[in-house]
């Protein structure tokens, strides 16, 4: 990349000779951080591009600097006593006592300059030294650094450089290069392969190669050198040993960069032996873990549970962990990238990687027992998006019980007492999960009669009744055994939400009921608050008046324990129940109010309902073309959860009134036969965040406060502040509570990409540049 170095004006800046990709936010927050720090080090782990990213900055900003910018290379100096010699030769002061750093701080002195410091993290001490010596003596000074590890030194800003964007959903071919990672793909390899372009056919190869990277620039780089001899698809196909793969032939590149291994490694090689233990211990997790699971898992042999914690922090300096901040609520979070987890378990023996997964086995299996026992709490919430930060670690464990069939009933252990969370949007997974268990672990045991109750439960929402049943009775004949009255209410309450769906309402009830009783006895209040909500159900659909009393119940107890999942759940009850009254304001309050419970939970299947019941409301309360969409975007959701709620007879059967409701209303007039059909089919092509957006009313289309109301025009005067939209609104507010782009995706169930644009959008219609600016603004706005 650097052969020749150039001096327009003064300093030393290497020559781009490849295209620079991507990086417009990164490049825009270090410009903005240089204008009001005296040091700023770009860290990131190997490959991500620090370095490339320092040089883009310097050439921007070498204007403002009158005595130049100037690059120092470090990545070749081993001897930190070199260090002050190799700055005073950059900079061109070739005559240097024994004491360089002092000549260098005399020199320095009234110049007005940048200094860039590369590959800081074998010198990290000596840099430290020397950066905090040169910017006490030099008032004008700006340092720029690149290191896997902070500087550490007084007033250092930080600025993490994450990988390069890569698509997170299948794209068109002509949108996949609004990504980074594609784009940096593309460029080099017209590099080695002139006529090379994305098309239909090998375009979801280039997508996946660039996730399997992880959007790492110097990996995707090393690949495209491949498309000399090989397809992106024949790349791909290699790319399971990719250290081996990922070689460069480059060998004027430093040594560390000739293969993606020597990468890593030159990371692996800087950590004491303790940091190189923790490192391999800590990549049996995936997706990441927080600070108890490491305790857990990584401590014990040379390695106290005490020293866990200095030892990530030790990590995170050298840029090997990425640290996600802690949230009001969720712990800090740690991250390996895949590259750096790979390099880690290499560096594992057989049986310490075996003894490793049972330990981390062991550790999920308590996190589920814990979210059973505290899942109906004023912390449910929390555990629900706790579990699905853990995902990635619960597939990890169950994958590695279900690899051994000795294993197998801790599998049963794990995954039957998440069966909440599996219902709440990884419905198919949990399904399997417990299937592929129960077949493996087949002693009549009470962890059996658990996961067949489970599956059982997980089978009803994928309308698979066949084996529901299947399943149940086998738990009853193990039931039939034990002493367990908590199972049997389970096994009611089963077959009453089985019959509710069937169409049996009359029966449905009658069991639900019963449940319920056993459930209070036996002091299970998340029992007895999931059959409220079923006898909501079943009473609404027999036009039975109770709904009101059941529903009113169900949203006390929810209250009452402070959990907040439930209570989202209740308010779909109650939002029914006022519906069928026609009380269709109230319904269309409780109901929006419920999703917006849902959506930090990511909960897909109450997300479902919430909307599914709007789409009601709306196509009785103003059957209009707005109503039809809402009605086909109900489907859209339902498609999303998995679940097939809305295919049942009992739900179907008002999905089928709304629809007559509207055609009747649409229909009316010549030539409007296709309104509805037109409406719907929109409607139900939308994606998930468009379908609840209409639902919420945030699509822009009719006003908040209206169930499916006829659009209206805004009042005078009535213009949203700063010209956002209700939902730029919404994210403004987000980024005032500091939140990133991630939480704000996380928070709102949208994608990453879609969190970024709105930001993009609200920055460019304030006429702002920083999130600072945007809280000050929203706080201005909440004064007036």
């Amino acid at each position: 990349m650097r052969t020749r170095s150039t001096t327009a004006g003064r300093g030393a800046l290497p020559a781009e000779l490849t295209t620079f990709v991507g990086r417009r936010r990164e490049l825009r927050d270090a410009r903005r951080l240089l204008g009001s720090t005296r040091t700023l080090t770009l860290t990131g782990p190997g490959g991500v591009g620090k370095t490339r990213l320092a040089m883009r900055v310097a050439a921007e900003v070498r204007r403002t600097f009158p005595d130049g910018v100037w690059f120092v290379e470090l990545a070749a100096l081993r001897d930190p006593d070199l260090l002050p010699h190799t700055v005073a030769n950059t900079l061109e002061l070739r005559q240097v006592s024994l004491d360089p750093a002092a000549d260098l701080a005399a020199h320095l002195e009234q110049k007005q300059l940048l200094v860039v410091l590369d590959n800081c993290e074998h010198l990290t001490e000596a840099c430290a030294v020397l950066a905090s010596k040169l910017l006490a003596a030099a008032p004008d000074l700006r340092i720029l650094a690149t290191s896997r590890h902070v500087l550490g030194i007084e007033g250092e800003q930080i600025l993490q450089v994450p990988p390069l964007s890569v698509p997170a959903t299948e794209v068109l071919a002509g949108d996949a290069t609004h990504y980074e990672s594609v784009r940096l793909f593309l460029d080099r390899a017209g590099a080695v392969a002139p006529d090379f372009a994305i098309t239909e056919t090998n375009r979801d190869a280039v997508i996946e190669l660039c996730r399997r990277v992880e959007g790492i620039p110097l990996a995707i780089e090393l690949a495209a050198v491949w498309l000399r001899i090989l397809s992106p698809t024949q790349i791909l196909d290699r790319l399971e040993d990719r250290f081996r793969l990922l070689t460069s032939e480059r060998r004027a590149a430093p040594a560390r960069q000739q293969a993606m291994d020597a990468t890593v490694g030159w990371s692996y090689d800087l950590c004491s032996a303790e940091e190189q233990l923790m490192w391999a211990r800590l990549s049996v997790f995936s997706g990441g873990f927080d600070l108890e699971a490491a305790e857990d898992v990584c401590s014990g042999e040379g390695i106290s549970r005490s020293e866990v914690l200095n030892l990530i922090a030790s990590l995170v300096g050298k840029s090997i962990i990425v640290r996600h901040l802690a949230t009001e609520r969720s712990t800090a979070r740690y991250e390996m990238l895949e590259i750096i987890r790979q390099y880690g378990a290499q560096r594992l023996d057989e049986d310490s990687a075996q003894a490793l997964h049972v330990r981390h086995r062991d550790h999920y299996r308590s996190v589920a027992q814990r979210f059973a026992a505290e899942g109906f709490g004023p912390h449910q919430a929390d555990w629900f998006m706790r579990l699905r930060r853990e995902s990635g670690n619960v597939r990890a464990a169950l994958d590695f019980c279900l690899a051994h069939r000795t294993e197998a009933v801790v599998a049963l252990d794990i995954a039957a007492p998440l069966w909440n969370f599996w219902f709440a949007g990884y419905l198919r997974e949990g399904y399997r999960y417990l299937t592929r268990a129960l077949d493996l672990a087949t002693e009549q045991t009470r962890s059996r009669a658990y996961g067949l109750w489970a599956a059982s439960y997980l089978a009803m929402f994928a309308t698979d009744f066949e084996r529901n049943a299947t399943l149940l009775a086998e738990c009853e004949e193990i039931a039939t055994r034990l002493d367990d009255d908590l199972l049997w209410a389970r096994i009611k309450e089963c077959r009453g939400q089985a019959a509710l769906y069937r169409g049996d309402l009359t029966g449905a009830i009658e069991l639900l009921d019963q449940a319920r009783r056993e459930f209070r006895t036996v002091g299970d209040p998340l029992g007895e608050f999931d059959t409220l909500i079923l006898l909501t159900a079943g009473t609404f659909f027999l036009d039975d008046p109770r709904a009101d009393e059941f529903s009113q119940g169900a949203l006390t107890l929810a209250e009452q324990h402070g959990a907040q999942s439930s209570t989202a759940y209740a308010l779909w009850a109650v939002g029914i129940a006022q519906w069928q009254a026609g009380n269709f304001d109230a319904a269309t309050h409780a109901l929006r109010k419920s999703i917006r419970l849902f959506q930090p939970m990511k909960d897909l299947t109450g997300i479902s309902f919430g909307v599914q019941a709007l789409s009601w409301c709306a196509a009785f309360a103003s059957p209009d073309e707005r109503a039809a969409r809402l009605l086909g975007a109900s489907q859209a959701v339902w498609r999303t959860s998995g679940a097939k709620v809305d295919e049942t007879t009992a739900y179907s059967v008002f999905d089928r009134r709304s629809e007559v409701a509207l055609r009747a209303a649409l229909g009316s007039a010549k030539f409007e036969s296709t309104r509805f059909e037109e409406a719907f089919a929109d409607g139900a092509s939308y994606s998930f965040e468009q379908a609840v957006a209409l639902a919420l009313g945030e699509d822009g289309d009719a006003p908040e406060s209206q169930a499916g109301a006829a659009t209206q025009a805004p009042r005078p005067g009535s213009e949203a502040p700063g010209g956002l939209t209700p939902r730029e609104r919404e994210i403004a507010g987000l980024l005032a509570e500091g939140l990133a782009n991630r939480e704000i995706a996380a928070r709102l169930v949208i994608s990453l990409r879609t969190a970024e644009t709105h930001v993009d959008h609200i920055l460019t219609k304030l006429g702002m540049t920083s999130r600072a600016q945007v809280a000050s603004w929203v706080a201005e706005q909440q004064a007036r």
